[in-house]
């Protein structure tokens, strides 16, 4: 019998990636709220709060059931949702549990507080009986970590892969360390290095500098220091205005850890420097680029990245698609209003609509195209890969609202009602749709889309278009990140 059974785990989850450069803000109606036995409806999924419920249920832990908040990336987070989820935890609190667990984001940020993850660890650990229990976790490497973060709690674990197929492992591993924890009665402490460096989301994948070497790094530290429960790379997360946004590392244990994080931090600098970025073509290189290669080509618009919290409705891949007449063609565009439109019109006819461009002013502004209907769906899919990156937000199923498949001469143009990170190929062949069949595909991402496209693409070419998520950050501005370069 395990060591541990009969313990109890006051489980909570808060999950919203902010960026605070949109139009928009994000308001309480924007998030999918789970509460008290709905929370075990992710038992079993591909989310890090179904790991985690797994691992509770083989240790035979009492789940003490709080709340589960989380949204698609979005605006700034309106004061109402820190507030609510707040209550919803204070309501369902529980003075006698012996740890707590949650599953984070770690780049949430509201109208008012910059820090929410900082803010509700700290408010937890004012809670009758919470003070100094474990409190554990898990959350997204794009987390912009912060010292309240490191303070309120005892050890949060960040995914070790972008694209994050390893979400619903990271939250395993957390919850095996919280299992040690109270096994062995340890209690380790986070140690914690913030940087002035800040990167964009392109530059922050895993298998390739710098954060693959910044990881190799963290991976060898922990199997050749016993005194070091976990250690973390934190990428940050650019487009979350937050004092701490950036490049951090945390080492879980209880050692002295300075002279490694001076290391690790001296490494980044130097990384910073001489790892190369991802080229960025201008729409028109773009195009000069297609054909040259036989097979998919996917041209990733990473001003426009959903996953980071841009609209997905930009329309200037879309522009250069139409005006350079480019045959076998797909994007997806979330465009509700059209899709409203189109409810009414009869499948093959044509009709004139204005696509795109509603969600920012550094857009160009809506396209107004002739398009023939081609289908309509509920917009309902299940996910063919359940360690994408979607899995971390979504678990095993996606909806993207009332969805209308359309047609400009050689481009296949889906729309949706509610955003759709470009994560997984379901969201196409749900609508009857096969990625292979086309020439070029456009995806509004920046890394997480490669783990299923590349397998079935031969080229992929990032575009520099107007939008939020510009590489250009240092024209962004920053109301709280001091000292970012």
């Amino acid at each position: 019998m395990n060591s541990t059974a009969g313990k109890k785990i006051f489980l909570a989850g808060l999950f919203h990636e902010t960026h605070s450069f949109v139009d928009e803000t994000t308001p309480l109606s924007s998030f999918e709220i789970l509460r008290g036995n709905e929370i075990f409806q992710c038992l079993g999924d591909a989310s890090p709060m179904g790991g985690f419920l797994e691992f509770a249920k083989e240790c035979g832990w009492e789940i003490s059931l709080g709340v589960d908040y989380r949204a698609i990336p979005s605006g700034t987070v309106e004061d109402e949702v820190v507030e609510a989820f707040w209550q919803d935890i204070r309501e369902n609190w529980t003075s006698d549990a012996d740890a707590i667990f949650l599953v984070l984001h770690g780049a949430m940020a509201s109208v008012s507080t910059p820090d929410v993850e900082g803010e509700i660890l700290k408010r937890i650990r004012q809670l009758p009986g919470a003070g100094s229990i474990p409190t554990f976790g898990v959350y997204d490497l794009h987390g912009n970590f912060s010292p309240a973060m490191a303070e309120f709690s005892t050890c949060l674990i960040a995914y070790r892969e972008n694209p994050h197929i390893d979400a619903r492992e990271a939250a395993i591993r957390s919850a095996k360390l919280l299992e040690r924890s109270l096994s062995d009665n340890q209690v380790p402490k986070v140690s914690l290095r913030n940087t002035e460096l800040i990167w964009t989301p392109e530059r922050t994948g895993t298998t390739t500098d710098p954060m693959q070497t910044l990881e190799r790094l963290a991976r060898n530290l922990e199997a050749q220091d016993s005194s070091v429960w976990a250690a973390n790379i934190t990428a940050g997360f650019a487009y979350s205005d937050t004092p701490v946004s950036g490049v951090s590392f945390q080492i879980v244990g209880t050692g002295d850890y300075e002279n490694v994080l001076d290391e690790w931090e001296s490494v980044s600098e130097k990384l910073d420097l001489t790892a190369p970025g991802i080229e960025l073509l201008s729409p028109t290189e773009a195009m000069e680029q297609l054909g040259k290669s036989d097979g998919l080509t996917v041209l990733t618009e990473p001003s426009d990245n959903i996953g980071g919290g841009a609209p997905g409705d930009g329309t200037g891949l879309l522009r250069s698609l139409v005006e350079h007449e480019v045959e076998q063609a797909a994007i997806c565009i979330n465009d509700p209003a059209a899709v409203e439109i189109l409810q009414d019109v009869e499948i093959g006819n044509t009709l004139t609509v204005a696509l795109g461009g509603k969600g920012s002013r550094l857009d160009a502004g809506p396209l107004t195209l002739e398009i023939e209907l081609v289908s309509r769906s509920s917009g309902s899919f299940e996910l063919e890969d359940k360690q994408s990156h979607l899995a971390s937000v979504a678990g095993s199923y996606f909806f993207m609202g009332p969805t209308a498949v359309a047609r400009h001469k050689g481009i296949t143009i889906l729309l949706t009602s509610n955003k759709t990170p470009p994560f997984d190929l379901g969201q196409w062949r749900s609508q009857g749709i096969e990625p292979t069949d086309f020439k070029v595909i456009v995806a509004k991402a920046a890394v997480a889309h490669l783990r299923v496209y590349e397998p079935i693409a031969s080229n992929v070419i990032w575009v520099n278009t107007p939008g939020p998520c510009t590489p250009a950050i240092d024209t962004l501005p920053y109301r709280f990140r001091q000292g970012s370069r």
